[in-house]
């Protein structure tokens, strides 16, 4: 794209606001450990707890206190940023910080009262009422909007009709990171930016946690771009397009804060993962010494891309909590906007033609005239205009010239007959013209009734608008002053000086917080030079002096340096929570592919899955055709169906029901099937006393057993004396002893 003008670059412009305690952290007994002073746009922050301790100043832009109003807000910090985007400049808008500290509150705000309407909707006012100021015949504009999401590092369109429908990042060298297939619509008046941001609000993800009841849990952008083309006297068209990014992120949150459990910890954790992502871009933009800056890390880093540190204007609203017990997240969003007005952007003027939609509508225009003219360019110019209209009806009369000769051999009553024919066919074909030319008038008739009444409605809406003119220059004319004045053109002059009024208080109180920067940062530099002393005792007054102003920093520094130390250790504690989480779930999937999915189709999907760079993302190929993606469109023989069943088989089930084959059986159903049994329960009887003995010495594991000799041989029976000897007993024993007689 052309720049017009060189290319100066312009730091983020990046302003704090603070909300006020809520009803919660009043009950509490929590105290406010914030001070802000809106001359020098200066922030102070009290350690609680610790009185000796020098508090932390910070300065940025502009600070807003917790007594600030959202038109205030706007007309400081972000009605500059929109007038740069109808002069054909980019422009980014974004809101960060600590979860339940008004983000959404700044950048939307609420319907009513008009008073608590945030960012979003007062910019749909500023772009719709500049344009509409705009006296210039020969200049056009064309405004379109877009609104999507980043939940769980998935972008959603919030204006499609399938909103969870995921939608590509991909990335063109002209007009670089955009989002495929993302709906954009043209609009015409505030009220349709406002269908469409209602609408993408209630798709909007959002959850209840501990901090906030309705917290964001996606980061959501909602994109304005203006197109304007201004005729110029040569015929030339220039063309201009700005976008205005107006960005609502996802607060930070700690589980411990939040009590966010299950899907909620799942939400929490990406969220804190891509506002880490985009710190890093942040601090790798203000070193300066890095050569690569980790946009790819996240999908919010890659739609930031180019307001942070590209061709875009910038406002950064830093919103933070008062209370004590948000020190350390406090603090934290305070280094975070400190570092990001160090970044320096290079804006420029849009003004490629070839991506500008409104030279393809007006190109289209064009082809659209030629062709209306192409086709009715035949007809005379007559007199009276399209209010002369003039019916012509041609009527057309056929007559044939019939010729009869006599032949020689026809008689005369066939010579009749013919003429007959002839006479009957010519009276039919008359007939017939007749009929055809009746219907033409018909046709003729009811569209001249219809003009006409088009033409008395046309009459009565101009005798309208008529009236209404008439009624309105009465009006006008009532609303003139005792000094001769329109009251109107009186009262839009005196806004045109109130809005000069402001924007000059604004500048003489940004020169006022320079000057006063300014001089602090000589007096530092005068504790640096070495200076002359008359004596001894003016020089040990100076230098301690110098060495008090010095010491302060010092113990400063040191305090940051633990702070810092502090931070870092509670970003490394979640970021190993983050990786034991993950690792969990990572050995979850893992335990469940080994133990249900088969080797060898679990390498056949490995082969197929493909690493996609673009959107860091593994992809198979034909996905569509999966088990998951085939069962819930799979067709069931009937209601109560476990699995497709033919027409032949659901009549030979009817007729033949014992025979199995024809079944809908499920055949990955893990119940049992038992067998009959054949067995019975064992039921204690009455032993006799032998058998009794037998089974209770056998039964016992205090004494063992000796067989020894012929004498110790199973039998049927044992018997068993009181000094533990087996005798044999019953009818085998009494024969051994008859046989050895």
């Amino acid at each position: 794209m052309a720049s017009k003008g060189g290319r100066s670059s312009e730091s983020v412009k990046v302003i704090v606001r603070c909300r006020p305690l809520n009803s919660t952290e009043e009950a509490n007994g929590n105290y406010r450990i914030v001070e802000m002073d809106g001359k020098s746009g200066s922030v102070t922050l009290n350690r609680p707890g610790s009185a000796a301790e020098e508090p932390k100043v910070f300065s940025f832009d502009r600070v807003y206190d917790w007594d600030s109003e959202q038109a205030v807000l706007f007309a400081e910090s972000a009605a500059g940023i929109v007038d740069s985007v109808l002069q054909g400049f980019n422009g980014t808008i974004f809101a960060y910080g600590q979860t339940g500290t008004g983000k959404s509150h700044t950048m939307e705000g609420k319907e009513s009262p008009e008073e608590l309407r945030g960012v979003i909707p007062r910019a749909f006012h500023h772009i719709f009422d500049a344009i509409t100021a705009v006296a210039n015949p020969n200049k056009e504009f064309l405004v379109r909007a877009s609104y999507l999401e980043i939940y769980n590092e998935d972008v959603r369109d919030l204006l499609a009709k399938n909103a969870n429908q995921k939608l590509e990042l991909k990335e063109n060298q002209d007009s670089g990171v955009y989002v495929k297939d993302l709906t954009s619509y043209v609009v015409k008046s505030v009220r349709e930016c406002d269908k469409l941001r209602e609408f993408g609000h209630k798709n909007r993800k959002t959850g209840a946690t501990l901090m906030n009841q309705d917290s964001s849990r996606s980061h959501a952008i909602f994109t304005v771009t203006v197109e304007q083309c201004e005729t110029m006297s040569d015929g030339h068209a220039s063309i201009r397009m700005g976008k205005l990014n107006m960005v609502d992120l996802a607060g930070s949150e700690r589980q411990s804060k939040t009590g966010a459990t299950g899907e909620r910890l799942k939400e929490a954790t990406r969220i804190n993962l891509s506002l880490s992502a985009l710190g890093n871009c942040i601090s790798a933009l203000v070193d300066g010494k890095s050569s690569h800056i980790p946009y790819r890390d996240s999908k919010l880093t890659r739609m930031l891309q180019d307001s942070l540190g590209g061709n875009t204007k910038t406002v950064m609203i830093a919103n933070m909590g008062p209370a004590d017990y948000n020190y350390d997240e406090t603090l934290s969003t305070l280094r975070y906007a400190n570092r990001a007005k160090n970044i320096q952007n290079k804006p420029k003027i849009n003004e490629d033609p070839k991506d500008a939609m409104l030279r393809e509508f007006q190109e289209e225009i064009a082809r659209l005239r030629d062709q209306v003219a192409r086709g009715g360019g035949g007809g005379s110019g007559g007199s009276g205009g399209p209010q002369g209209h003039r019916e012509l009806v041609v009527e057309r009369v056929v007559e044939k010239e019939v010729v009869v000769e006599r032949v020689v051999g026809i008689s005369q009553e066939e010579v009749n007959r013919i003429r007959q024919e002839l006479v009957a066919a010519k009276e039919a074909e008359k007939q017939a013209l007749l009929d055809e030319n009746l219907v033409q008038r018909e046709e003729a008739l009811r569209a001249q009734a219809a003009l006409l009444e088009q033409q008395e409605r046309m009459a009565a809406e101009a005798q309208r608008m008529q009236e209404a003119e008439a009624k309105l220059r009465d009006l006008e004319a009532k609303l003139i002053g005792s000094d001769g004045k329109n009251i109107i053109d009186a009262h839009a002059a005196q806004q045109e000086e109130l809005l000069r009024y402001q924007a000059e208080s604004r500048e003489r109180e940004e020169m006022e917080a320079q000057r006063e920067r300014a001089l602090q940062d000589q007096q530092d530099a005068l504790l640096a030079k070495e200076e002359k002393y008359g004596s001894l005792q003016e020089e040990a007054e100076a230098k301690g002096r110098k060495l008090k102003k010095l010491y302060a920093k010092y113990k400063a520094a040191q305090s940051e340096i633990a702070d810092l130390q502090a931070e870092f250790q509670r970003e490394r504690e979640d970021m190993l929570e983050t990786v034991r989480e993950l690792t969990r779930q990572l050995k979850l999937k893992a335990a469940v592919i080994e133990s249900f999915v088969p080797p060898e189709e679990q390498a056949k999907i490995e082969c197929r899955a493909e690493w996609d760079e673009e959107s860091e993302e593994w992809r198979i190929a034909r996905v569509e055709l999966a088990g998951n993606s085939m069962a819930g469109g799979r067709q069931q023989a009937s209601r109560h169906g476990r699995r497709p069943v033919s027409v032949h088989a659901k009549i030979a089930n009817i007729v033949n029901g014992t025979n199995s084959r024809y079944k809908g059986e499920n055949v990955l159903s893990l119940e049992l099937e038992m067998p009959e049994r054949t067995t019975q329960d064992y039921e204690d009887v009455l032993a006799i006393g032998p058998i009794k003995q037998a089974i209770d010495a056998a039964l016992d594991d205090s004494e063992e057993l000796s067989l020894e000799g012929a004498q110790n041989l199973p039998s049927v029976y044992f018997s068993y004396d009181a000094d533990g000897t087996g005798k044999k007993s019953g009818k085998g024993a009494a024969k051994k002893k008859k046989a050895a007689r």
